[in-house]
């Protein structure tokens, strides 16, 4: 019967990429874990990492043996918090990650009003808009905006994220606003790049009830949504962003929204978290609250409606 001390030294390691990290997380030395790796290989008789003198990866028996390692230390972490007594107040430390402007503004406030409420919570969150693992990376939960592509995850979808498109008055009054999709091409363009793509995000919009996607070459580019909002405040152009990002500056009058019939259809946020576990109590207080924010998304009341140009 396998240990559990071995199993998590070889799941730290994993995570971490090397012994020494592994071990300044765990509080202990990188031999005792480089020796705890090695008796579970030979118990096991399989080679569970390729070494290096820089860094450990995991070899493809490694790769199935972590899979499901991170189940089992998630479902004995529940079982243990279960007989702890302490179902009924979440406990223990949430493991959350979300895009940045959206976890800033969105899920940063709801998580706040969690750990005020369950004092025997802690929050590991992480803000990024890049991919996460969430098996490898042991969190709890990620937040995605837009269709799922990886279907090994549970996934719950509870709101919606609407572009919109968005211009200075003062670039208006100096150009004139697009009455049309066609007119666009006249019009400076603030454009997304996608990270670590490397190239534009295409405008979406919808034309008669079909959606339409415009790519365009030329305009300044930036890799952040916040970014570009400035961009639009100082004149530099058209720029499409979610309409949480441009929500304060629409109120104060710094932008306005064009084209707001040719809106494109909004697109999912799901909560996702990896397949086959236990849901912890810590989780489930967050679905409930993100079922609540996204009753509250859907009866308009969560942010403010964007403001369009007067015709």
């Amino acid at each position: 019967m396998l240990a559990l001390q071995p199993l998590l030294a070889f799941s730290e390691t994993a995570k971490h990429g090397g012994f020494a990290a592994a071990a300044r997380e765990l509080g202990t030395a990188p031999s005792t874990l480089a020796k705890a790796v090695g008796r579970l290989e030979a118990s096991l008789g399989l080679r569970l990492f390729h070494r290096t003198t820089r860094q450990v990866t995991l070899t493809e028996d490694g790769e199935r043996l972590f899979e499901r390692c991170q189940r089992v230390l998630a479902e004995l972490d529940e079982l243990r918090t279960e007989a702890a007594g302490t179902r009924a107040e979440p406990s223990g430390t949430l493991r959350i990650d979300m895009p940045i402007t959206y976890g800033r503004k969105v899920i940063l406030p709801l998580l706040a009003r969690l750990v005020r409420k369950y004092p025997r919570l802690s929050l590991d969150a992480r803000l990024s808009d890049a991919y996460a693992d969430l098996v490898r990376e042991r969190l709890d939960l990620a937040i995605r905006v837009g269709e799922l592509d990886d279907s090994t995850l549970v996934a719950k979808r509870f709101g919606q994220q609407q572009l919109i498109l968005v211009a200075s008055p003062g670039y208006l009054a100096e150009r004139g606003g697009p009455k049309s999709l066609d007119e666009l091409a006249a019009h400076r363009q603030i454009l997304f790049r996608l990270p670590g793509r490397g190239r534009e995000r295409p405008r979406q919009f919808t034309e008669a009830g079909r959606p339409i996607a415009i790519h365009t070459a030329q305009g300044v580019r930036f890799n952040d949504g916040e970014s570009m909002v400035q961009a639009a405040v100082l004149g530099l152009g058209l720029a499409q962003v979610p309409d949480y990002m441009a929500a304060d500056e629409i109120a104060a009058g710094r932008l306005v929204e064009v084209l707001a019939g040719n809106r494109p259809v909004p697109m999912p946020i799901h909560a996702v978290m990896p397949a086959n576990r236990l849901v912890p109590a810590r989780v489930r207080v967050l679905l409930d609250a993100l079922d609540e924010l996204g009753r509250g998304d859907d009866a308009g009341s969560r942010r403010p409606r964007a403001q369009r140009k007067p015709t």
